[in-house]
């Protein structure tokens, strides 16, 4: 009689243990589950983005695996929103020039000042870099930037004013330090609409583009490294775990505003690049040049600035482990 109540004891612990391991392994099956198909959506929410997205602009791309091989992004911001029409003829508004080395997983990048007088090939002429997408949108941009540096782009990325504000509101905002009070126009043109304080601080969408446009207080130089600075905080906060469930957002806003000859498979590629190392060390390089105004405001690159800033990113697109 004994020994039955202790079988039926020892019984009634190993069912109540299987429910007890039951109910905590339910969830956590659930939530594999779920994150497994979350991961699916947004693969194929990706993938038709990226599809509606794509653009090519023949300019002889060659054949690029970005899991092996050094390559070159062109990120252009263009000058564009409901309140301009998104006319054909819009200028560029931020251009930033990035290098990938996939042997010691690096980045180069530097910002050209939008005023910079460069030759236009596509007009033949000397111009400020800015006005090139407006003569001849992406292929047009992309030929002046490769002329300045003697360097083949293999993708760009063109984005305007709403892809980058509802990025960063879907991201739930960035922090980024404020050089300055700030009282600058919204992205439909509304004068001394943004009203910022110096120091660091959380930007939503239309606070970090009036950041990454202002220039009233110093020049294109300046302007061209916050960018930079919101460029490093989006990726930093979008590649938190915190952000996982915002991507959906963040998809939705860059898709229905951007152009790119990436390619979904290009795509999956740079994120086993960006993902194969903890840390990506990210360069920041400087054009020098001098204010000049003839009637005309433009910057006057300094020309050995620009042969040291394209003698390093040749470099570092050429070095490999051959």
């Amino acid at each position: 009689m004994v020994n039955e109540r202790k079988r039926l004891k020892k019984m009634k612990k190993k069912k109540r243990r299987r429910r007890i391991l039951f109910w905590l392994f339910v969830p956590c099956l659930l939530f594999l589950i779920s994150s497994a198909g979350y991961a699916l959506f947004l693969m194929h929410k990706a993938e038709s983005m990226i599809n509606k997205s794509y653009e090519e602009i023949g300019n002889n791309a060659k054949s690029i695996d970005p899991k092996k091989d050094n390559f070159s992004v062109l990120f252009i911001g263009i000058d564009d929103s409901k309140s301009r029409n998104f006319k054909s003829d819009t200028r560029s508004d931020a251009l930033i020039l990035a290098t990938f080395n996939a042997k010691d997983k690096s980045v180069k990048m530097v910002s050209i000042p939008r005023d910079s007088y460069v030759y236009i090939p596509c007009e033949d002429k000397y111009d400020k870099i800015t006005h090139a997408h407006a003569y001849g949108g992406t292929k047009c941009t992309v030929e002046s930037v490769e002329n300045l540096f003697d360097i083949h782009i293999d993708y760009y990325v063109k984005m305007n004013f709403y892809a980058f504000m509802d990025a960063v509101d879907a991201l739930g905002g960035i922090e980024v330090e404020v050089p300055y009070d700030i009282k600058e126009k919204d992205s439909e043109d509304h004068h001394n609409a943004i009203v910022l304080k110096k120091g660091l601080q959380k930007l939503n969408g239309e606070e970090a583009l009036a950041l990454a446009r202002t220039r009233k207080k110093d020049n294109d130089i300046e302007r061209g490294k916050r960018q930079q600075q919101i460029l490093k905080a989006i990726l930093e906060k979008a590649s938190k775990t915190s952000s996982i469930t915002k991507y959906d957002d963040v998809i939705e806003a860059v898709g229905n505003n951007m152009k790119t000859n990436f390619t979904f498979d290009d795509i999956k590629s740079l994120i086993y690049y960006v993902t194969s190392k903890k840390n990506i060390h990210i360069e920041s390089l400087q054009l020098k040049g001098t204010d000049q105004n003839d009637g005309v405001y433009y910057y006057e690159l300094d020309e050995e600035s620009v042969q040291e800033v394209a003698d390093t990113l040749r470099n570092h697109l050429e070095s490999s482990d051959e």
